[in-house]
């Protein structure tokens, strides 16, 4: 079943659906990005839980990934640079879900560490992977959406740029 909607109309939704893409992946990466900020031993911890890349590499990307996320909400709140800090985001949520994918293939029961903390989980702990996935896979089709239609209400680029938006 195709659902037809007047061109008129999906000219003046699209920029409104775009915004809310972009404020609620801002709001995502900036809280994913805070939480892990102040305690960068526990988001170094997170990324060795998953045992892919060496821990002397576990230890750069634990302590740079709060900055890139927090980094990433900022221009998604903005608006700034949206095309390339969507497809930022969408490397980024693929890379997530791949590390979830292949934690949950090797039998590891590691606590995501998307939001802070994160780890080995404690005796008892049942894993979150589904919902993990879930969750970055609805994250990851929004970025590459605004990847692909980043004309957005209230956004810099806007400001400077010739797109007008109705």
């Amino acid at each position: 079943m195709t659902v037809h909607v007047e061109p008129e109309l999906r000219d003046r939704l699209l920029p409104w659906a775009a915004l809310l893409a972009r404020l609620l992946l801002a709001g995502v990466w900036l809280y994913a990005g805070a939480s892990k900020v102040t305690d960068l031993p526990g988001s170094v911890r997170a990324v060795n839980a998953y045992q892919i890349i060496p821990v002397s590499a576990g230890q750069v990307v634990g302590a740079a990934l709060p900055l890139a996320e927090i980094t990433l909400g900022l221009l998604l709140l903005a608006g700034l640079g949206l095309r390339a800090a969507a497809t930022a985001s969408a490397v980024l949520l693929t890379l997530f879900v791949a590390a979830i994918t292949s934690a949950a293939a090797r039998g590891l029961r590691i606590d995501c560490g998307c939001f802070g903390d994160g780890g080995a989980l404690a005796a008892g702990e049942s894993t979150a992977y589904g919902s993990e996935i879930a969750r970055d896979v609805a994250l990851l089709t929004l970025s590459v959406l605004l990847a692909i239609w980043p004309y957005s209400h209230f956004s810099v680029d806007n400001l400077v740029s010739d797109q007008e938006i109705s």
